[in-house]
Formats: C-alpha cells, structure tokens, sequence
C-alpha cells in the first residue's frame, strides 16, 4: 500500500507572519484555537521543552474522540513550522504536518498541510473528510485570535 495521503487548507489571515508564528509553534497555544479543543474537558495533557523550539513536544490522553498521541516541532523558520503527529489512539497513525506562512500585503496566507502513508485504513475511510473539516474550522478559530489581537 505504498503512497501518501494528503489534506490541505489554506486561509488568510489578517496579520503578520511574525504574529501567526508563536500561535503555531508554541504548542501551549493551541489550547486558543486547536479545532479538537474542548473534546474532552478531562483530558490531560503534557508539554516538553521550551515553546516554540525544535524539539518541543505536547503530549494528550482523553476520551474516545480525543484519543491520544504526541507532536514534536520539527522545524520553525519564518514561513512556517514542520510538526510530527502520532497518534496511540483511536488507531495508531504518523503524519508530517506543515504550515506554511506566506504574506500577501497586510495579509498572511496560511497552509495547514498533513500527510500521511496510505494504510489499510486508508482504504475506507477518507482522511480528507474525517480531518478536512477540522482544518478549515481551525483556520477560521487562529484567524479569530490573531485577528483579535
């Protein structure tokens, strides 16, 4: 089953790269925008490393949809922060996620990328729907909070 999934978004966001950066790579601040936030109020979480760093990884344990797993900031530069996912639970995965930065005038376009390889799972069940709306409505909630700034 060899070859990648792929699910993108993208938006544009009304302030600088500079502003959306920490907002991505510092993984505490998720908690402001993440579409999956609020899932499950009981969810524990663990975060390791100085924010915003290579290196820096969050860690969650919650309920079924929730699930578990870790992300580990692979890279941040100017245009963007490279993040790698595993999930323990509901089923185990590993994806590379990128977000890309770009400005346009007083405007920042973002790209929120995830791939994946293709699994058995895959096979039946679209990535693009299961996550695909939870990007664009994660977009919508970083543009609330950077916009809101």
């Amino acid at each position: 089953m060899a070859g990648t999934v792929i699910v993108e978004r993208t938006d544009t966001i009304r302030a600088p790269q500079q502003a959306l950066l920490p907002l991505i790579a510092e993984l505490p601040s998720w908690v402001e925008w993440s579409p999956w936030e609020g899932t499950d109020p009981t969810m524990s979480r663990e975060y390791t490393g100085t924010p915003g760093t290579v290196g820096s990884t969050y860690a969650w344990k919650g309920n079924r949809k929730a699930g578990a797993g870790r992300m580990r900031i692979d890279g941040v530069q100017h245009d963007g922060v490279s993040i790698d996912l595993v999930f323990t639970r509901p089923f185990r995965s590993h994806s590379l996620i990128r977000f890309s930065l770009t400005e346009e005038g007083e405007q920042t376009r973002v790209i929120w990328r995830m791939e994946s390889p293709k699994t058995f799972f895959s096979r039946f069940f679209s990535l693009d729907k299961l996550v695909g709306g939870d990007f664009e409505k994660g977009l919508r909630q970083l543009k609330q909070v950077a916009e809101g700034r």
